[in-house]
C-alpha cells in the first residue's frame, strides 16, 4: 500500500504492528485559523495512543480548495518513530499523548 484513499491501516515498524486511523481532518477553528489533521497510533495490545498533529497544509493558508489527504505506510512509520523519540510509551497506561510533527511526520 504505497498511496492509501483510506482513513485508516496497519504499519509494521522495528518488527512491531501499529494501528492507525484519522482523528481529525485539517479545520479552520475559530480562535487559532487553520489546524492540521491529526492521526491517532495505538500499539496492538498496548494502552496507551498517540496522536499526532500535522501542520496545516500550505494549500488552505493560502486560500486553495482541501485536497484529499494522501497518507502512505512511510508517512505513518515516520509518525511512529517520531512519537518513540518523542518519550511515547504505548504500553503504559493513561489519555492519549499529543505530538507535533511536520508535514512529513518526522
Amino acid at each position: 500500500m504505497s498511496k492509501s484513499q483510506s482513513n485508516r491501516g496497519t504499519v509494521e515498524v522495528d518488527g512491531t504492528i501499529y494501528d492507525w486511523h484519522l482523528q481529525r481532518e485539517p479545520h479552520q477553528a475559530d480562535d487559532e485559523g487553520w489546524k492540521g489533521m491529526t492521526i491517532a497510533l495505538l500499539q496492538r495490545d498496548a494502552k496507551r495512543a498517540a496522536w499526532v498533529q500535522f501542520p496545516p497544509p500550505k494549500r488552505l493558508l493560502k486560500g486553495l480548495p482541501r485536497g484529499r489527504l494522501q497518507l502512505d505506510d512511510a508517512t505513518i512509520s515516520r509518525c511512529v518513530r517520531a512519537a518513540t523519540a518523542a518519550g511515547w510509551e504505548p504500553m503504559s497506561r493513561g489519555k492519549p499523548v499529543v505530538f507535533t510533527v511536520d508535514a512529513e511526520g518526522n
